[in-house]
């Protein structure tokens, strides 16, 4: 773990008051949730592979958060994380996914035929679709935890995994520390490549050391299937294509994420997963189904209205610039996408956005006819 004294075992030397962080300034789940009664129950503790609360932590301490945006704070270093210091993070898992408990169960669907609808959003409004999630390999500490070593076999089960699809999800691995110029070039064009961390959320949380060994990118032969090695998650699994077919979309989604998992299952490597928090990721954000399906969506005039942002509450999506998460909308143009991660099913949200960016679509033909759309405000789903 770098720049921390984590795993700094002469700090039991000194009281828990004496090491409790100054939370005073912070705007976090973690810093809302923790308390100095707390922090001195769990800092002796640490998980099989010796993840400990200050490492859980430390991301929520050297990131107050923003005044307007409420980040977790903390993340996991392995799939006993969530059960070691469940004290802490099942009330951040309450608070930040809308008050889901933890006797709660999750619903897993990955059955796209159980999707109403989706293969026709209006190609004039709807420029491109994709669905994405992110997978982890049992057996491995996560990204802000594992060794070098450990790093190297998930890339190495990956490549070999990957490199058993067939048909439409035949493709190729690119090694980010191997590149050459050319290959970087076409994957920069492509917009698939992903560079080393610069967020200090996630350089706080240790991800980003030995950058760039044991990180790459595999994609289809298509350039519709891609999968991203070693970033946040040991997998971020994307399918996406240009216009509005949300169904091709998400079925490729599922058909390829059932074979990827079967190809490690056979391996005697199973996705973390259990019936609580679904699938097992990093950040506690992404929990459940890890899946974010989003459109990029032309709303000039809609996104204009006084009741834009009441609408996508309602509809439970979000809205970001098309560069990502922290981007303004470039010439009304917006990735919609849903707001959910956990306690909602695969099918249920992308069902969401299916529903929803239609609703906008109609409402943004209304308003270019200088029509009312008064009567097609939703009701909260």
């Amino acid at each position: 773990m770098p720049f921390s004294s984590t795993h700094n075992k002469a700090k039991m030397n000194f009281s828990s008051e004496q090491e409790y962080p100054d939370l005073s300034t912070h705007n976090n789940h973690m810093a809302k949730i923790l308390t100095p009664e707390m922090y001195e129950r769990l800092r002796s503790k640490e998980t099989p592979s010796g993840f400990t609360l200050d490492d859980v932590i430390q991301t929520g301490v050297d990131n107050p958060g923003h005044p307007f945006i409420m980040t977790v704070g903390c993340v996991a270093g392995d799939e006993e994380t969530y059960e070691v210091f469940r004290e802490l993070l099942d009330p951040v898992i309450e608070d930040r996914h809308g008050g889901y408990k933890p006797t709660d169960k999750h619903k897993t669907d990955l059955n796209p035929e159980n999707l109403k609808g989706g293969e026709d959003l209006d190609p004039n409004y709807v420029l491109s679709s994709r669905v994405r999630t992110g997978r982890s390999i049992r057996g491995f500490c996560l990204p802000p935890h594992c060794s070098r070593g450990e790093r190297r076999a998930v890339e190495k089960l990956s490549v070999d995994a990957l490199g058993a699809l067939t048909g439409d999800l035949k493709g190729k691995y690119y090694a980010l520390k191997d590149m050459t110029e050319a290959e970087q070039q076409q994957l920069i064009d492509d917009h698939f490549l992903f560079d080393k961390p610069v967020s200090p959320l996630l350089l706080a949380s240790g991800m980003a050391r030995d950058w760039p060994d044991a990180r790459g990118i595999w994609h289809n032969d298509n350039k519709t299937f891609l999968v991203w090695v070693n970033e946040e998650d040991h997998l971020r699994v994307i399918s996406m294509q240009k216009g509005g077919n949300m169904r091709e979309v998400f079925t490729r989604f599922c058909t390829g994420l059932t074979k990827i998992e079967g190809l490690f299952k056979e391996q005697g490597h199973p996705f973390m997963w259990n019936e609580h928090l679904g699938y097992v990721l990093t950040c506690p954000s992404n929990l459940g189904t890890g899946l974010r399906a989003g459109v990029h969506v032309k709303l000039p005039n809609v996104s204009k209205h006084a009741k834009f942002e009441e609408a996508l509450k309602k509809l439970r999506l979000q809205k970001r610039g098309t560069g990502g998460v922290d981007t303004a909308a470039v010439g009304g143009v917006f990735d919609i996408s849903n707001a959910d991660r956990l306690g909602f099913s695969e099918v249920e949200l992308v069902q969401m956005v299916v529903d929803g960016v239609n609703l906008l679509v109609e409402m943004e033909k209304r308003l270019e006819k200088g029509q009312s759309i008064d009567d097609l405000m939703p009701a909260q789903k």
